[in-house]
């Protein structure tokens, strides 16, 4: 009796605590709800002023508004503080405020995080480029052409490997960066601005053999382009070969008859071979006509430069300049190399002789005399 009395008093508790116990948990999963519901709130705010920010910064990165762009970046991070492609365009318009101290360190975060990122290495070999850290940079870009790139991955490498090129021209690594031309000539195609582009930075390491090829595949693509046509004359020109310049820049004068580089260089290149006695298919009369006229530019430039004799004959009391040419100038005819055709050979390396010499102690003074100048160079050893 007793104790059904005393259940009879706790019974309605024992009834309404399920009921507290559901309100309780139903709260708690309001609450939990609206509490997320807030936080998502707050975060699609907080990601949504950080685009913001992070879009003006990029259009004035853009720009060039550097000083706008890091303070609309920095402003990006303040929402969004780990944001990897934030910081790595912060990294980039203080490169161009020069707050390259600033910059790496971002730099080198990230790279730690993404070693094959192609914008945080070659960021960073510009940096080591600036700084005169010849061996990172080399590292830095060699990296970044071999990274991976966002978007056109082939044209981005293509880039990075043209500016390692025009780094290694800076720093006169003209080997290396011939190298790397012709590992870059490997991945382009026919088309003619690459191809032009090619070739001049192959004139600019001198050589002209392969940007001769790199000029005749852009012109094979696009025949009367003036420039193109210039530079393949310019690149035949230092060849020797100066049949194929006088047509390349007959062809460039013709599209552009103000062009006076390539008007002088033609006339140049018509005058080594008006008087070249040893250029291939000549008559002999041809051939002598030109020694007679060599042997007489070579004399009027001993004359305008009787130092060189002197100083040829101090360092080899065998050999005098001015006599030899006196010596043989009678001789030097029409009639007299007919009859002694081996007077051809001695004449013009006397004439050879006088103008390499002259050249040292007077400089160049006319086109013939720096023709007879190619032509000795063209022809020394033969």
């Amino acid at each position: 009796m007793t104790l059904q009395v005393k259940k009879s008093w706790y019974a309605p508790y024992l009834r309404r605590e399920p009921a507290s116990l559901a309100l309780l948990t139903g709260m708690v999963v309001v609450f939990f709800t609206f509490v997320t519901g807030l936080s998502r709130i707050y975060y699609a705010q907080q990601s949504s002023l950080a685009e913001r920010w992070s879009a003006r910064g990029e259009t004035d990165l853009a720009a060039h508004r550097f000083g706008n762009a890091v303070d609309e970046l920095r402003a990006a991070l303040l929402y969004s503080r780990d944001n990897a492609p934030y910081q790595l365009s912060l990294a980039e318009a203080l490169i161009g405020l020069n707050r390259t101290s600033e910059a790496h360190a971002y730099l080198i975060n990230l790279w730690s995080q993404q070693p094959e990122n192609g914008r945080v290495n070659i960021d960073l070999a510009r940096i080591a480029a600036q700084e005169g850290k010849t061996q990172q940079a080399l590292r830095y870009y060699h990296n970044a052409i071999y990274a991976n790139w966002p978007g056109d991955q082939e044209a981005q490498i293509r880039d990075a490997r043209v500016e390692l090129i025009e780094y290694l021209l800076r720093i006169k690594a003209r080997a290396q960066a011939q190298s790397e031309l012709i590992s870059l000539q490997v991945f382009l195609g026919d088309d003619p601005s690459q191809q032009k582009q090619l070739g001049d930075l192959f004139m600019r390491t001198q050589d002209y053999e392969h940007a001769l090829s790199a000029y005749r595949v852009a012109l094979s693509a696009e025949p009367r382009d003036h420039d193109v046509l210039a530079s393949a004359g310019a690149a035949a020109f230092d060849l020797g070969n100066y049949s194929l310049a006088v047509r390349y820049l007959q062809q460039a004068q013709a599209l552009s008859p103000k062009d006076n580089k390539s008007r002088n260089q033609l006339k140049l290149a018509e005058t080594v071979l008006r008087m070249d006695p040893f250029r291939p298919q000549i008559s002999v009369a041809e051939r002598n006509r030109a020694v007679v006229e060599d042997f007489a530019v070579a004399g009027d430039r001993l004359k305008a430069c009787p130092v060189a004799a002197s100083y040829v004959s101090s360092l080899n009391p065998q050999q005098d300049l001015a006599k030899d040419w006196t010596k043989l100038k009678p001789k030097v005819t029409l009639s007299g190399l007919r009859l002694n055709p081996d007077l051809v050979n001695t004449s013009m390396t006397t004439v050879f002789s006088i103008e390499r010499q002259a050249n040292i102690w007077c400089g160049t003074p006319n086109d013939s005399d720096s023709a007879l100048l190619l032509i000795a160079k063209l022809h020394e050893g033969s």
